[in-house]
């Protein structure tokens, strides 16, 4: 496909859809409901499950994107059914239990607390930076509700500069063992094998890649020789130039066909489908409106049957929309985008604010819950 900019057309409603056989669909749950409403309509046969909190949906938007043209649908789920060989998938991965991840039930909701061992974190000034400083940071954010702490030596913030590979292992090291010999589950944030195998030695139980291991010729070898769990991220360019005129042809859509392959090439390599989760990549190599058109069809990365992770928390994102706003004065901005990725189709949202984000998960889910 050229590059070139795609426009979602809406046609008219019409029976009998006519698929080109070179379209490429794309399937986002809709109508979703929850509790007993789910219940309900699950009984009636009105509806089918989404694998995901105990959620159901009862139509679907499809997207048809073919080399000259990308048209939208908005059908009931029977309606969809038998349209086309890969709608019948992705509907069949949308209702599929998800795996175990990292020893993690995904069907609630999970909280990945940040922890940055780095001097020029963009969101908190290296607030975190000495060893001490950073594991008690986890170990509150664990005691407020974060069920993974991800660990990062390396900023990738827009035009962060590359850290060498033995001083992101000095920075992470003392904070990797300390939080992994509590039995506490650690992800690793980092691009670099070495780091990757490192902290797994360490203890580390998930490796989260910005790059989806392609950033590092050993990254892959190295993650099919352990069993660590793998976050899979989308971004376009490297965090130096990333936001230098970043170009899609229709972003949510350029994303999942970039992960989709992403996944292909690591069952290739021999990793398990239940070790990966995927990530859109909001804030990586995306203007304002590709981050939004994203986070609008974010219910499409589950049609990869995988857990999906979003990562909003504090992003420059919410200064575009609601003006001129320093990072730490992002929280509600940023509660608002977990709530809404939870409830389009994340499993687990990476923040800095975990207790604020767990009492707004909690009391979302018990407004669902109840009857």
């Amino acid at each position: 496909m050229d590059n070139h900019t795609q426009t979602l057309r809406y046609p008219a409603p019409k029976l009998g859809i006519a698929l080109s056989s070179s379209a490429q669909l794309y399937l986002m749950p809709a109508e979703i409901v929850s509790g007993p409403f789910a219940a309900g309509l699950l009984s009636a046969d009105r509806a089918v499950p989404l694998a995901q909190f105990g959620h159901a949906f009862s139509s679907v938007h499809m997207a048809a994107r073919t080399r000259d043209s990308l048209n939208a649908y908005h059908l009931n789920v029977k309606e969809a059914r038998g349209l086309h060989d890969t709608a019948d998938e992705i509907l069949s991965a949308l209702q599929a239990p998800l795996p175990i991840f990292a020893g993690m039930d995904m069907n609630v909701p999970i909280v990945m607390g940040i922890v940055n061992a780095t001097p020029d974190s963009f969101s908190n000034q290296g607030e975190h930076y000495a060893a001490e400083d950073a594991i008690a940071a986890a170990l509150s954010m664990v005691e407020a509700g974060a069920r993974i702490i991800d660990v990062g030596g390396e900023s990738t913030r827009p035009g962060a500069e590359i850290v060498p590979v033995d001083e992101e292992i000095r920075r992470i090291e003392p904070v990797v063992r300390a939080l992994a010999n509590k039995g506490i589950c650690v992800s690793i944030d980092t691009r670099n094998a070495a780091t990757m195998a490192f902290a797994v030695s360490c203890g580390a139980r998930i490796i989260n890649d910005v790059t989806a291991l392609t950033g590092d010729a050993d990254a892959m070898r190295v993650v099919a020789s352990c069993d660590a769990g793998v976050i899979l991220m989308h971004m376009q360019g490297e965090p130096q130039t990333m936001q230098h005129s970043p170009d899609y042809a229709f972003a949510p859509f350029d994303v999942f066909d970039y992960l989709r392959e992403r996944v292909a090439a690591c069952e290739a390599a021999g990793i398990d489908r239940s070790r990966l989760c995927v990530d859109p990549g909001i804030g990586f190599g995306k203007t304002m409106d590709h981050n939004l058109s994203i986070m609008r069809w974010l219910g499409i990365y589950r049609g990869l049957g995988l857990p999906v992770l979003l990562g909003v928390s504090r992003k420059s994102l919410i200064q575009h929309v609601c003006g001129d706003i320093p990072p730490q004065q992002r929280v509600p901005g940023s509660l608002a985008l977990a709530v809404q990725g939870v409830r389009s189709g994340a499993n687990i949202v990476r923040v800095h604010d975990v207790p604020e984000t767990v009492q707004a998960l909690r009391m979302v889910q018990a407004v669902q819950e109840t009857e």
